[in-house]
């Protein structure tokens, strides 16, 4: 993929995301009931799980049981935040990067998580092509997606108060960078790719300002009570699933180093200092802080 044709990239880099957002602004129901679903779906245990679009790390405790987590994301800010929180073990590699060209070799990881992050994903089918490909075989992918089909949608498409269709497969972008995705249209473009989808979950249901009002614990008991209904009118979903049998298995590379690629050739990388070099093209990556960056080659 050259930069020519590199969708647009939602980018957090400097941002208060995690204070301005979560932390103390009422969103204490919708990471609990995220959580409830991450726990309902994901394995318990595995080698090693890429979360992308992992920001500050508000859902890294959740992948307890993986040997190794790489939190990736496009903010190199947002990194060093998580990085506060987590720090530097081993069991954690912070990376800075696109996730249209995924810096990782062929089947390097059993577990996969997007969640909160989809929505400001361009190219959908890119993406789940390079979740695919750094995929052991029977890995596993978590996704979370804003639902285009929810119950307010369909309500104000009926009462003519907005243009868009949410029964159309056509993902809708109702503000710049932000879009909702038709349930089928996801299912389509994981199976293309290689995934199928084990499990579905309907997330969020009472997101909104007045009933946000009532009891945090009651709000988080009823939704995950109602999360095993397949009442699928949710801004929210998150699907379970499965990579096929077929493609590399490289879940057996034991440093951080050989897990990479270049995110622009594909060539393998060697670290040199605080780099990390393509021998053939001779690109160069930095490592700054413990982190590192591949969001793009330095001089």
């Amino acid at each position: 993929m050259t930069q020519n044709d590199m969708p647009s990239i939602c980018d957090y880099e400097g941002s208060n995301y995690r204070t301005d957002f979560w932390e103390g602004r009422g969103r204490d129901y919708e990471d609990r009931v995220e959580r409830v679903a991450i726990r309902r779906l994901l394995p318990k245990s595995g080698k090693r799980l890429l979360e992308i679009g992992s920001a500050f790390g508000r859902l890294t405790n959740e992948y307890a049981g993986y040997e190794q987590v790489i939190l990736l994301d496009y903010s190199f800010s947002q990194l060093q935040y998580a990085q506060e929180h987590y720090g530097r073990d081993k069991r954690f590699i912070y990376v800075a990067a696109n996730a249209y060209q995924l810096p990782l070799k062929a089947g390097v990881c059993d577990g996969a998580t997007i969640i909160r992050v989809l929505h400001h994903m361009q190219d959908v089918p890119k993406i789940f092509a390079e979740v695919r490909r750094i995929l052991a075989p029977n890995g596993t992918f978590l996704l979370e997606f804003a639902n285009k089909r929810h119950i307010k949608a369909m309500v104000r498409y009926a009462l003519r108060r907005q243009d868009w269709n949410p029964y159309d497969l056509t993902p809708v972008e109702f503000v710049e960078l932000n879009f909702d995705f038709h349930p089928r249209y996801i299912a389509q473009e994981l199976q293309k790719v290689g995934f199928s989808t084990k499990k579905r979950l309907p997330v969020s249901f009472f997101r909104l300002g007045a009933l946000k009002k009532l009891p945090t614990n009651l709000l988080v008991g009823l939704d995950a009570t109602l999360q095993h209904t397949p009442f699928f009118y949710t801004p929210s979903i998150f699907t379970l699933n499965i990579a096929n049998s077929s493609g590399e298995n490289a879940l057996s590379a034991n440093t951080p180093e050989s897990l990479f690629r270049c995110p622009e050739t594909g060539e393998d990388l060697v670290r040199e200092g605080d780099t990390m070099v393509a021998r053939k093209s001779s690109l160069r990556y930095a490592i700054r802080d413990g982190i590192y960056d591949f969001k793009a080659p330095i001089e």
